[in-house]
């Protein structure tokens, strides 16, 4: 179960030369979720995607390095959203328009791994919040978010009259409700400041959103059950995770994100 919930909090970064395949998969009941995409030439060719020709030095300072498609993002969903794997060829033709047909371009797409059933649940400032799952089942936490976002809440909706709308997060429930109620059948905890502490300023209320699965397996594997062979200079990144100061802050903006 522990390493099926690293794989589904983890963020994914995966790159591929033109030429190369870049290739995308996600852990059993989940899918992809891109969260961003580039495709072009920002740093020169010897520090990332070297040329499989020889150049003259000539040849190299005319190298575009300030080189973008507009469409990679949205090529990326099309491929890969919502789905459990997917695999192609990366080249301009792919993208539409090539801004910069003499250089060599790459490709850079982070994501995430999405559970395909999931619940949201929210309770506002100083309200209880119930977890629970059936039988046999456990909670997983997906995201947490607690205090004020900019779309604000259904449930909770903003009263507080002449004060302008904050966004503002704790840095904390993520991690508190993963020690509280990940791997349990069911939890409760209060949506308060005593809790979570305080983001905000004073007088603006908040709210507890989380996200969770249900799920009955916890034995089950993760996406790779043997160590992976070292990527090779010509070869796409495997997923790679971050320290765990990093991994909290980058899954709170995706949680955010993703309840946006």
């Amino acid at each position: 179960f522990a390493g099926y919930i690293s794989q589904v909090l983890k963020n994914y970064t995966d790159h591929a030369c033109d030429g190369e395949y870049v290739s995308l998969r996600c852990p059993h009941r989940t899918t992809i979720s891109i969260q961003s995409s580039f495709y072009g030439r920002i740093v020169p060719s010897h520090q990332l995607c070297p040329s499989r020709y020889p150049h003259s030095y000539a040849t190299l300072i005319k190298e575009d390095v300030a080189c973008s498609v507009g469409t990679s993002l949205q090529k990326m969903l099309d491929e890969c959203q919502d789905r459990r794997s997917c695999q192609f060829l990366v080249n301009s033709r792919l993208f539409g328009t090539d801004p910069c047909p003499a250089t060599g371009k790459y490709l850079l797409v982070w994501y995430k791994c999405r559970p395909n059933e999931y619940k949201s649940k929210v309770a506002c400032e100083d309200d209880k919040l119930r977890l629970s799952c059936k039988k046999s089942m456990v909670i997983a936490i997906y995201s947490a978010v607690f205090g004020r976002t900019q779309g604000g809440s259904l449930e909770c909706p903003y009263q507080n009259i002449g004060m302008p709308m904050i966004e503002c997060q704790s840095a904390t429930a993520l991690q508190l409700m993963i020690k509280r109620c990940h791997g349990k059948r069911s939890c409760s905890i209060y949506a308060s400041t005593y809790e979570f502490g305080d983001p905000c300023y004073p007088g603006i209320q908040k709210h507890l959103n989380v996200i969770y699965t249900c799920d009955n397996t916890p034995l089950l594997l993760p996406v790779d059950e043997t160590q992976p062979p070292a990527p090779s200079s010509s070869s796409s990144m495997e997923p790679v995770g971050v320290g765990t100061e990093m991994a909290l802050l980058s899954n709170i903006l995706a949680a955010y994100a993703f309840i946006t």
